[in-house]
């Protein structure tokens, strides 16, 4: 099926809504545990890139509808093309494109996860900037069950979990619980799944309050620097501080925090 057809047949792929700054993009394929189709990625592409362009946008939180986060690929959609080539490549390109597009988005992203975050659905976790978890919730790379090694999703947990603990859940398949999850740096914490929805605001609020200018800054920096070797990182960071530091929120932040009171940002 074609990414228009799937689009026709359930056109609220994504749901989007805001509050005070905050966008809440919601996976809108509950009957299928949010599966990554063609269609929804298109969609999920195309509203980040909105939210680019959004100065008003400070954070978003990304969850997923009925019984759990993301199930990762659609595995339906994909044997229906069994043997395309050219279509499985352009399926794990767009699903890339994605995953890129979370990191280079100016704004952070949180990942509001429950229920399962699964191949992916867990490189989409791993992919966000934070991540809040429902105790429940559980996380895991298990293509290697199926005879399909999470390759794709290995490239964004082994850039947030350490080697020796990506590559037994990349091996064994085995799902991790929330616990285990905070404990590898996949997620920031964990709560009660009553209290999810509120701790990923919160934390997303707490964002939020930063000027986004220096937020936009810093995410683009991190990014950047993990990929180098020390010297140059220091050397890139360097000049990034000296940019920042010659910006107006820095020098409004700086007499505000001298002055005692709250900064006014203005986002330059």
């Amino acid at each position: 099926m074609s990414a228009e057809a799937a689009r026709a047949s359930d056109p609220a792929l994504l749901l989007r809504s805001d509050d005070d700054g905050i966008a809440r993009l919601t996976l809108n394929r509950p009957q299928a545990y949010n599966a990554l189709s063609v269609a929804l990625m298109t969609d999920l592409l195309a509203c980040l890139d909105q939210i680019a362009e959004e100065a008003d946008t400070r954070a978003v939180i990304l969850d997923g509808a009925g019984k759990g986060f993301c199930a990762g690929h659609d595995l339906k959609e994909l044997r229906a093309r069994s043997g395309d080539r050219a279509f499985f490549q352009s399926v794990f390109q767009q699903c890339s494109k994605l995953m890129v597009r979370l990191t280079t988005l100016p704004q952070p992203v949180i990942a509001q996860v429950h229920g399962i975050a699964t191949a992916a659905g867990c490189q989409l976790v791993a992919s966000c900037d934070l991540a809040v978890a429902a105790e429940s919730a559980r996380f895991g790379t298990p293509g290697v069950n199926i005879g399909l090694f999470c390759s794709t999703p290995m490239v964004a947990l082994s850039r947030a979990v350490p080697r020796k603990q990506a590559m037994e859940m990349l091996l064994t398949g085995d799902m991790i619980d929330a616990e285990t999850a905070v404990r590898y740096g996949l997620a920031n914490r964990f709560v009660p799944e009553s209290e999810l929805p509120e701790a990923a605001l919160t934390l997303a609020q707490k964002v939020a309050t930063k000027s986004p200018l220096t937020v936009k800054v810093g995410k683009e920096a991190f990014y950047r620097q993990v990929e180098y070797g020390l010297v140059e990182a220091y050397a890139y960071t360097s000049q990034v501080m000296t940019t920042n530091m010659l910006a107006r929120d820095a020098e409004e932040g700086i007499d505000a925090f001298i002055e005692k009171r709250k900064p006014d940002w203005q986002g330059r």
